[in-house]
């Protein structure tokens, strides 16, 4: 019998869509040994030089003007005028996917972010392919640039999402709300304490993880000079993920902080760094959330992106799973008021456990294995 292929795609390198995708991956492959899979970077494959254009102004305008980004994200009028737009781009990739199809010969696909996804379901309307088409939600926000009939099956981060996916004109039969896929190691337990004496921390201060996703964005120097007025012991554990510039210019300034701080760049153990903290200062990305949620790890949010890092900040709040900080200079109190009650932070704890999603990512395989009849 001959091997099942998956293709996952994405189109963004350094992101949670990418994490998601690996962890797809990972969970098809500890479930069959035997299947073929390959990750690939849709937009790189397709258009490469645009890939690089596109990715460096969608940063640029998350940085310097959100507000832009805001009316962008699911505006009705901008959807329907860049129908046409969106229609030409898919009809100059299709023959591209053709030869990837053809060389590769997958039994499905998988997407997890929209535009891979629009790709896809307009070759196989453009071929008369029945290639099994998986659409990934990574946030919690169904967006309708993720709407079109070819897609197979919808995964989304919960039921609530579902229903605003059916509004949009989705079959419900086509709807799954298994969570947003994190790596499985996640759910593996931790040695705390080894892990604290690897990093040289106190073994009895709390710790307060501060990330601002692989591009290591947010106000982290604001929320650091806040978090360094707080008048309980704590220390300090700071990701920069891949921004440079952010970590050089925080290990210039190091010493001349009151609490203790130790400083990261892009790490492959975020959850040893999560099973040690009390608390994490994040900007709220799908893969992130899950994440801290898995671990029932109590956030802070700052300064969300407009759109779906909004979406997921009303999400996780409405459910008291995080705390929202409107001002930068309101974290120190905030964080005082929780290391000050185990209480609250215990109750925000069994709220993340209560809405999180470990097992997404083998849902998810099981659901693929299982349409490509494995």
């Amino acid at each position: 019998m001959p091997k099942k292929r998956v293709i996952l795609m994405y189109i963004s390198e350094i992101s949670g869509h990418r994490n998601a995708a690996f962890a797809i991956e990972k969970a098809l492959k500890v479930l069959s040994p035997d299947i073929e899979t390959l990750s690939i970077n849709a937009f790189n494959y397709t258009n490469p030089i645009s890939e690089k254009v596109v990715n460096s102004l969608y940063m640029a305008v998350i940085k310097r003007t959100p507000k832009i980004w805001n009316y962008l994200y699911d505006n009705p009028k901008v959807v329907k005028r860049l129908e046409k737009i969106k229609n030409t781009i898919h009809k100059f990739n299709s023959p591209k996917f053709q030869r990837l199809f053809d060389k590769f010969k997958p039994d499905a696909v998988v997407c997890t972010q929209a535009f891979p996804c629009g790709m896809v379901a307009d070759y196989k309307n453009t071929y008369g392919s029945d290639l099994p088409l998986f659409a990934v939600l990574t946030d919690y926000a169904p967006h309708s640039y993720w709407i079109y009939d070819k897609v197979d099956f919808y995964i989304t981060p919960c039921d609530e999402m579902n229903k605003r996916l059916e509004k949009k004109g989705v079959d419900p039969e086509k709807l799954k709300s298994f969570g947003i896929p994190f790596d499985m190691k996640f759910n593996l337990p931790v040695n705390a304490a080894e892990v604290r004496q690897k990093m040289k921390l106190d073994p009895d201060l709390p710790v307060i993880l501060i990330m601002g996703g692989g591009h290591g964005l947010g106000p982290i120097k604001t929320i650091i000079k806040s978090i360094d007025k707080v008048k309980n012991g704590l220390q300090i554990v700071i990701v920069t993920g891949s921004n440079r510039k952010l970590y050089s210019s925080l290990k210039r300034k190091i010493k001349k902080y009151r609490h203790k701080i130790s400083l990261l760049a892009y790490v492959n153990n975020i959850h040893e760094l999560m099973s040690l903290a009390s608390v994490v200062v994040t900007k709220p990305g799908g893969i992130t959330i899950s994440e801290a949620l898995a671990k029932r790890l109590p956030m802070l949010i700052i300064k969300p992106i407009p759109g779906q890092e909004e979406s997921n900040t009303i999400y996780l709040t409405e459910h008291n799973a995080a705390i929202k900080a409107n001002k930068p200079r309101h974290i120190n109190s905030i964080i005082e008021n929780l290391l000050d009650s185990p209480e609250t932070l215990k109750n925000i704890s069994v709220s993340a456990a209560r809405i999180a999603k470990p097992n997404a990512s083998l849902d998810i395989a099981k659901l693929i294995l299982n349409r490509i009849n494995v």
